[in-house]
């Protein structure tokens, strides 16, 4: 075999016993986020934002955040990364500076956070009263499994778990983030924001790998023997 052989030998996916690639191994909730990478460029703006505001004063506070999303933005597609986590980062800072702008407090950078938490609570809350927890709603859209689980009890009861544990993490979000508001703790409110972010929410998005997994074991079995099961 030639050099150029043995090259592309070593970067062919490995295959199984029919000779078909193996699949790529499945992302940790925290890897879909970008890793420890994301985290940081998460963090970023909003660290620039106090800083700057503690120095300088809101409105240069405000450019700063922005330019930092900005660089961010660019660094990424220097480095031909995904720009979805970075748009949706830039947006987010975008949207809070100008609500930062119009209460014409730096502690109003956080508002949209508390606000788009306080939704979800409720939103998500209520998909389990009806029987239509959205964990299981966006898994099955993400991945294309559709909403058969909706069938089988013990899939949506795994789903009702993973929905009522993503609540419980919004609505942790909104009360600690809203006490810090009404305080006037900016500092305490920014830390919280990047501790209570991304971390969170990955360990979080574990329960919706778990149901996720449970109900395809699930919706594997004939279905005589589910019958026992079913609603």
């Amino acid at each position: 075999m030639t050099d150029h052989g043995h090259i592309a030998s070593r970067h062919r996916a490995p295959a199984n016993l029919d000779g078909v690639p193996d699949p790529p191994p499945k992302q940790t909730p925290l890897e879909q986020m970008g890793g420890m990478t994301g985290l940081v460029y998460m963090a970023l703006p909003i660290v620039a934002f106090v800083l700057a505001n503690s120095a300088f004063g809101l409105v240069p506070a405000i450019c700063t955040a922005v330019g930092v999303s900005l660089a961010i933005s660019v660094a990424r597609l220097i480095r031909k990364e995904s720009l979805q986590p970075a748009l949706s980062g830039l947006f987010g800072v975008a949207v809070a500076s100008f609500v930062a702008w119009k209460t014409g407090s730096a502690k109003g950078f956080f508002l949209t956070g508390i606000w788009s938490n306080i939704a979800l609570t409720l939103v998500f809350l209520v998909s389990v009263l009806v029987r239509r927890p959205l964990a299981g709603i966006v898994w099955g859209a993400l991945n294309g499994t559709g909403t058969a689980w909706l069938h089988d009890k013990p899939s949506r009861r795994a789903y009702d778990i993973a929905t009522l544990t993503l609540t419980a993490v919004f609505a942790a979000r909104s009360i600690v983030w809203q006490y810090l508001y009404e305080d006037d703790r900016t500092g305490w409110l920014a830390a919280m924001r990047i501790l209570m972010g991304y971390p969170l929410l990955a360990l979080a998005l574990l329960t919706v790998l778990w149901a996720g997994r449970l109900s395809a074991k699930r919706l594997k079995v004939p279905a005589h023997r589910q019958s026992a099961d079913r609603v």
